[in-house]
């Protein structure tokens, strides 16, 4: 993900330098005024280009999926590149602001013209940049409320369904005040690239059709709480509905007031058009579910998705799955799958992580799935009998490995962890699979 978005901006700094260095250098004005100028300019594009990449990722386009490593990775750049346009908006303002404190210190002499406008242009100058500057003001305000964790889903989910309305409003911004030599340019003609798919993907969300064409009907068939804090769901869904794969997620939407929500897929695929969720109370929403919907209940769904593909493994390469607490939901589905080709299954070691065995909802049905594998074997970790699941552990089971490939599920300063220490305890070779997926 980092290295995308630094590719990005780099890309777009560069369409700059070419356009500032090499193209129309400026051929006037005092160094202090050039330098605003020209921090003006990069600043804004920046957070336009930054800006319309969020747009077009914020629909969820699915031929991404794989591009880009998986839903959860689009999301993650989707956050990063909202919070750092928001980030070059700000720095916008301020050099814009600058100007005065310019003036007090070295003059308007030596301040560079303005670039030449378009008549149209002109006529709506005046409205362009005091609604740019009170857009900044609300992306500024919309930044604090993603960050700040305990704001309500629920209500920041409808802040956000205006963050298109600010977009066209700052592709508004960006056109009437941008010198008419621009659109001639390459640097002009790299943003309407941008800007033409990015308006049209705030036309669908300002709509309503994010995942519309992914989207299923289906009704709940049973609830069963397995205790206050897990809840198992299994929905019928309509013929519209495309087969999963072991490993993926689907969005759920109980109640349209609170939205969709991402839950991995527990079940099998199959063909009857049935699929589980096992969903853990992890906050105000998921708390309270079992308690907010019932049996006929219709429901809609939305994917399958995800790159956390566990049904089509390498027969002949080794693979070391992790589960961390719910994490195990994944695997949980490909166990079930692997039953109808038992003697095909790759080999396995399979790590669960847990509290306490006794009291855990999945150990019994895991434990039976597994041991009519033969090539998979379990491995569980309590935490409350102090065995902790770290490199050195993993290490252990891969003593005899030249290679694996790694499926982690579970809390990313686990992840974070293994793949930091794994090479000090083992000296073979792995790949990493984790699906971190957050909404905010």
């Amino acid at each position: 993900m980092k290295t995308r978005l630094i590719f990005f901006i780099s890309l777009i700094t560069l369409a700059w330098g070419y356009d500032v260095f090499y193209l129309n250098p400026p051929r006037q004005g005092a160094l202090p005024w050039l330098i605003q100028r020209q921090g003006l300019y990069l600043s804004g594009l920046w957070a336009i280009t930054l800006m319309s990449l969020v747009m077009v990722l914020s629909i969820r386009p699915a031929w991404l999926e794989k591009p880009l490593g998986g839903m959860d990775k689009m999301y993650q750049l989707h956050k990063w590149a909202g919070i750092l346009g928001i980030c070059a908006a700000g720095l916008h303002w301020l050099l814009d602001m600058s100007s005065d404190l310019l003036k007090s210190w070295v003059g308007t002499t030596g301040r560079p013209p303005k670039g030449d406008l378009t008549e149209f242009a002109a006529m709506f100058r005046s409205f362009a940049k005091d609604s740019g500057e009170l857009i900044i003001y609300a992306l500024l305000i919309m930044l604090v409320l993603t960050l700040w964790k305990k704001f309500p889903y629920k209500f920041w989910r409808y802040v956000h369904k205006v963050m298109p309305v600010f977009f066209l409003l700052l592709v508004f911004h960006t056109i009437v005040l941008a010198p008419a030599s621009y659109w001639v340019q390459p640097i002009g003609i790299l943003l309407v690239i941008l800007f033409v798919p990015a308006c049209i993907a705030s036309i669908i969300s300002l709509a309503g059709l994010i995942g519309k064409p992914r989207q299923s009907e289906g009704t709940i068939e049973s609830i069963r709480v397995h205790d206050e804090d897990m809840t198992e769901i299994t929905c019928k869904m309509n013929a519209s509905w495309k087969t999963h794969h072991a490993g993926q997620f689907a969005f759920l939407t109980f109640d349209r007031h609170e939205g969709a929500h991402p839950f991995t897929i527990s079940s099998a695929p199959g063909n009857d058009g049935r699929i589980s969720f096992q969903i853990k109370a992890l906050g105000d929403y998921t708390r309270h579910l079992s308690r907010k919907i019932k049996i006929g209940q219709k429901i809609k769904a939305e994917g399958p998705y995800g790159c956390f593909d566990l049904s089509h493994l390498d027969a002949s390469s080794h693979h070391t799955m992790i589960a961390g607490g719910i994490g195990i939901t994944p695997f949980l589905s490909w166990l079930e799958a692997s039953q109808k080709s038992p003697d095909t299954t790759p080999s396995a070691d399979l790590h669960y992580c847990l509290r306490n065995a006794q009291k855990d909802p999945f150990i019994e049905r895991i434990r039976q799935l597994c041991e009519a594998l033969p090539s998979v074997r379990l491995h569980v970790h309590q935490s409350e009998k102090g065995e902790y699941f770290n490199a050195e552990k993993l290490a252990q089971t891969l003593a005899q490995k030249d290679r694996t490939s790694i499926w982690f599920c579970g809390p990313t300063s686990l992840a974070d962890s293994l793949k930091s220490n794994l090479k000090k305890w083992w000296h073979g070779k792995f790949s990493f699979h984790q699906e971190a997926f957050e909404m905010r």
